[in-house]
């Protein structure tokens, strides 16, 4: 059964993350350059939320506020859900679905040490079954 630090090893741990006092419009600006859609909120080695895009469109665009005098502490996700390496990527499958959420920052003895996407779940699952589906095609055809 694949875990998170399965994922992790393909992945990489690079962690961006962003402090609560800083605007919407700067959070906005280095997922753009990252090219990803949600920055873990940090108070110096403290995970304190999540900010992702989704929190930018319900949260502020929505609202008719600004990002540029928006800070990220006022729609910031919190507390966060998160999850441990050794956890199953089926368990991660079943957070996601049931507190309908997308990325999972990754803790291990207290600390942030990656993040998981839904992405990157379902890029794992599919993975998995292509590799059983050429097994079990390469054991039928013998």
């Amino acid at each position: 059964m694949k875990t998170v630090r399965d994922i992790l090893k393909v992945k990489g741990s690079d962690v961006w993350c962003v402090e609560p006092d800083a605007t919407v419009f700067d959070a906005l600006q280095r997922m753009a350059e990252k090219e990803i859609g949600a920055l873990v909120v940090t108070q110096g080695a403290q995970v304190v939320g999540l900010i992702s895009e989704r929190d930018y469109a319900r949260k502020v665009f929505l609202h008719g506020r600004a990002s540029p005098t928006t800070l990220v502490k006022e729609i910031m996700t919190s507390p966060v859900v998160y999850i441990h390496y050794e956890q199953s990527i089926e368990e991660c499958m079943a957070l996601v679905t049931e507190k309908r959420i997308r990325h999972l920052p990754v803790m291990a003895e207290g600390k942030l040490v990656g993040v998981v996407s839904i992405g990157d779940l379902v890029k794992s699952i599919i993975s998995d079954q292509q590799f059983i589906i050429e097994q079990l095609v390469r054991y039928i055809s013998g």
